[in-house]
């Protein structure tokens, strides 16, 4: 009986060992048909095309630059990037837009939908809608004075969205645990550090009253200057004053910048999730550094976006390339 438990034990674990191998090829095989070249020929304005409509927008309301970088963050976590988030609910579907992490914050769809338009007429049924939210969220780093880089591209959209999944806790709350934090970034590939690193996108942007509200009240951690000028555009009272709002970064809220990390260190993270970062724990360290280094900071931004548009994108035959964004083809 041992001796053929063992043989079976044995047969088992090659068995898991080879789907996990298959896995790995199957998720890899999956990034690495994505390419920075990938419309080259197909649509080669694409990148012109996005960023003219991007440069207005953020000249008209430089806020729309985080909010644009934040679509690309929530579609990539629910399910891969593959442009799930757009998706309009309709009388038989619900998917991701009016989930508790999105719902009355989500926003720059508008802005998305002329990109998708302005770049179907250069380029009909070609480009994503997936890939026009990476290509949004570069050039709106870049021009709020991020640094740039080449974005990979070649991702597919989704025919559905799921409510459920963007419900399910895999986009951290603002209430968050450090170790919270990790685990879920932890479970989509990107490590501490990549998680201290796109965490720096606050030092652009804005957050809801609804949000912050017990962290300016009830923690000790923070600054009290800081919390009683919060405090006098955010009322107590539940429910009262929800959607007033604040900058994540105190110093520049439109200006892509180090100085994010600096409120940090000075007990000035607007949320919860925010000073969790520096409060005595293991990324301590990679804070002081990013609020000392401005480049060390863009350059890990720089690697940590990057992996994080490579998260689970459809790609090959798998999805559709959208021709409106907000609904599938068929």
């Amino acid at each position: 009986m041992q001796a053929c438990y063992a043989s079976s034990s044995s047969s088992t674990a090659k068995v898991v060992a080879l789907t996990f191998f298959l896995l790995l090829v199957i998720l890899g095989s999956s990034s690495a048909q994505l390419s920075t070249n990938f419309y080259s020929k197909s649509c080669p304005k694409v990148l012109n095309t996005v960023r003219s409509v991007i440069q207005s927008a953020v000249s008209k309301e430089h806020r729309i630059g985080a909010s644009l970088l934040r679509l690309h963050f929530h579609d990539c976590f629910v399910n891969g990037c593959d442009g799930s988030i757009l998706l309009d609910d309709t009388s038989s579907f619900r998917g991701e837009k009016t989930a508790a992490p999105n719902k009355n914050s989500a926003r720059g769809f508008e802005v998305i939908d002329r990109i998708k338009s302005k770049v179907e007429d250069e380029c009909p049924g070609v480009v994503s809608c997936a890939d026009i939210l990476a290509i949004t969220a570069r050039d709106s780093v870049e021009i709020l004075g991020g640094p740039s880089w080449n974005v990979k591209l070649g991702r597919r959209d989704s025919k559905t969205a799921s409510l459920s999944d963007a419900n399910s806790g895999v986009i951290p709350p603002p209430t968050s645990t450090l170790n919270n934090l990790i685990n879920r970034f932890g479970a989509k590939g990107l490590s501490a550090k990549d998680m201290v690193a796109l965490s720096g996108a606050h030092t652009i942007g804005r957050a809801r009253c609804t949000t912050f509200r017990t962290r300016i009240y009830e923690e000790k951690n923070i600054d009290s200057s800081f919390a009683q000028t919060r405090q006098g555009s955010c009322p107590s009272t539940v429910g009262s004053g929800d959607d007033k709002i604040a900058p994540l970064d105190v110093q520049t809220a439109d200006y892509f910048d180090n100085k994010y990390y600096q409120n940090l260190i000075n007990k000035k993270g607007l949320l919860h999730s925010d000073q969790i970062l520096f409060n005595g724990g293991s990324t301590d360290s990679l804070v002081t550094k990013y609020s000392n280094n401005d480049n060390s900071f863009d350059s890990d931004f720089v690697a940590a976006m990057i992996k994080m548009g490579d998260i689970e994108p459809l790609t090959g035959s798998n999805g559709e390339i959208r021709k409106n964004c907000r609904k599938p083809n068929n």
